[in-house]
């Protein structure tokens, strides 16, 4: 799988992600999020941040594309863009960075803005020495 994503995939994925944070349901924190995964296939899926009144059930725009992949057979992502209205990138959340891993742990992650910086890095960097399902296949090792 080649971590390599050309400027058009990058502009389409950038678009979706942007055009996913305009249908952010936050009424509560005010920040839009949109999110766009880049699927091994080739597919790319959106999301946005759904919020609630309950905070902890709130979901964020990340795991709402990658859900949206899931449930379309996906199993496997390459990227994740995320968008933001704010002048600098935001990068993901923790939470959203274990999710991230369980599809995708050497993704490239590309956080946008309303400005024109961008912030691009892989999850490795973001979340290193990962918990992820290799390690549930390892039998547990018993201390006597």
């Amino acid at each position: 799988m080649s971590s390599i994503i050309t400027d058009a995939t990058l502009r389409r994925l950038e678009k979706i992600a942007q055009a996913a944070a305009t249908k952010s349901y936050s009424p509560y924190s005010k920040f839009p999020v949109g999110a766009a995964v880049l699927a091994a296939s080739g597919k790319i899926y959106g999301g946005c941040n759904v919020e609630n009144a309950s905070y902890g059930l709130t979901h964020c725009a990340e795991r709402t594309a990658i859900c949206t992949a899931v449930t379309a057979g996906e199993r496997h992502l390459r990227a994740v863009v995320i968008y933001t209205p704010t002048p600098t990138p935001t990068l993901p959340c923790g939470a959203c960075r274990q999710f991230i891993n369980e599809f995708a742990p050497h993704a490239t992650i590309i956080s946008t803005c309303a400005s024109k910086l961008r912030k691009k890095t892989s999850l490795t960097e973001l979340l290193p020495d990962a918990f992820g399902p290799a390690h549930l296949t390892t039998p547990a090792r018993h201390h006597r």
